[in-house]
């Protein structure tokens, strides 16, 4: 099997203490407040650091910048992400924490699916495609296993997360 094109590339460990109290935070209304408002501060941070560094580093999220073009302005937008990596793709959930319009970003990359990654300092240029069932829900309880607060999010909305698969160009 090919190596793949995007490193995995995570500061702190799994393992640490912080990880499940972490998770349960951010799974409460308050948790996904605070960090919907450090989510400016996350993306300074993973933009000064080339992708290194991410406010979730103490607990080793897969954290990828993701810039993709506005579907409105045709400007860059960019926006820090959880990722599931899987062989040569890796996967980004719109679960935009469970509230009920999708994250303005999943628009764009429908409307434009070509994106750029940034990953340990390393940017990738992908091309985005929305899954479809069963795949779409298999990667969302990957996520939901990854960090389980995606099946609270689910809870929150009526609306099915959208999820793509992003593959290196």
């Amino acid at each position: 099997m090919a190596e793949s094109p995007f490193p995995d590339v995570r500061w702190g460990s799994e393992n640490s203490f912080l990880r499940e109290p972490a998770a349960a935070f951010a799974a409460t209304r308050p948790g996904s407040w605070v960090i919907r408002k450090l989510a400016g501060v996350d993306r300074r941070l993973l933009q000064k650091s080339g992708g290194r560094f991410t406010v979730l580093g103490p607990i080793a999220a897969p954290v990828v910048l993701l810039t993709t073009t506005g579907r409105k302005s045709g400007k860059p937008r960019t926006s820090p992400l959880l990722h599931h990596r899987e062989g040569d793709r890796i996967y980004v959930v719109g679960s935009n924490f469970g509230q009920e319009k999708h994250p303005a970003w999943s628009a764009n990359l429908i409307a434009e699916p070509h994106a750029t990654v940034t990953i340990g300092g390393k940017a990738i240029p992908v091309t985005a495609t929305l899954l479809t069932e069963p795949e779409r829900t298999r990667i969302y309880r990957e996520f939901d296993a990854m960090v389980r607060v995606y099946g609270v999010y689910e809870t929150r909305t009526d609306r099915n997360m959208r999820v793509f698969a992003l593959t290196a160009t």
